[in-house]
């Protein structure tokens, strides 16, 4: 009898935990509306933090010396954004952004990097055995890039009790692939505050 009370009671609690959750509903919202719910870094952040740093790095001298230098425009290639900080962080999307906006802008012009080259790559060595002649493309025309954009994402975190303070700091950098040389930096910081 005790067994059949208790079992009873379990299934009862598992019915009401269950309709419980029942009432979930999803809303549409424009894709540029802020919504930050956890606090964490989110595509908000990450669309502004592309949109800042493109604007620092295309508006930066680094153009224009290259222009005086040269009768054609810099080519960029987008290398690695670390994520060092303490989230996951899908840098692509990132990455994605500023790829974006530097052809957008077209002040500079920008070539494929990592597991996509290689895709390019073996596409072109596909077509060399098994397209016809006329209409395979050729090696050795690909644009070689001039710059490589590079960076870091990094935060502080500072917590007291169930408060906290969560502190981002985007760090990229353009390097001269000849040289080298660092010709331009920028960064974009963001802070947030998170009280449970």
């Amino acid at each position: 009898m005790k067994k059949t009370v208790f079992y009873t009671l379990i299934l009862s609690s598992m019915f009401f935990v269950l309709s419980c959750g029942s009432s979930r509903q999803v809303t549409r919202v424009n894709t540029d509306e802020t919504i930050d719910l956890s606090g964490r870094w989110n595509d908000t952040d990450s669309r502004i933090t592309a949109e800042a740093l493109m604007e620092q790095l295309l508006n930066g001298r680094w153009i224009e010396q290259y222009s005086q230098q040269n009768s054609e425009r810099p080519v960029l290639i987008v290398g690695l954004i670390r994520n060092k900080s303490h989230e996951h962080i899908s840098a692509e999307t990132f990455i994605k952004d500023l790829e974006k906006a530097i052809i957008q802008d077209g002040s500079s012009r920008l070539v494929q990097a990592g597991d996509k080259r290689e895709e390019l790559r073996r596409e072109r060595a596909d077509q060399q055995e098994f397209a016809s002649a006329a209409t395979a493309n050729r090696w050795g025309r690909e644009l070689g890039a001039d710059y490589i954009l590079q960076g870091t994402i990094n935060t502080i975190v500072d917590e007291y009790a169930r408060d906290k303070v969560v502190f981002y700091q985007v760090d990229i950098e353009l390097t001269d692939l000849e040289t080298n040389e660092i010709v331009w930096m920028g960064d974009k910081k963001i802070k947030k505050v998170i009280n449970d």
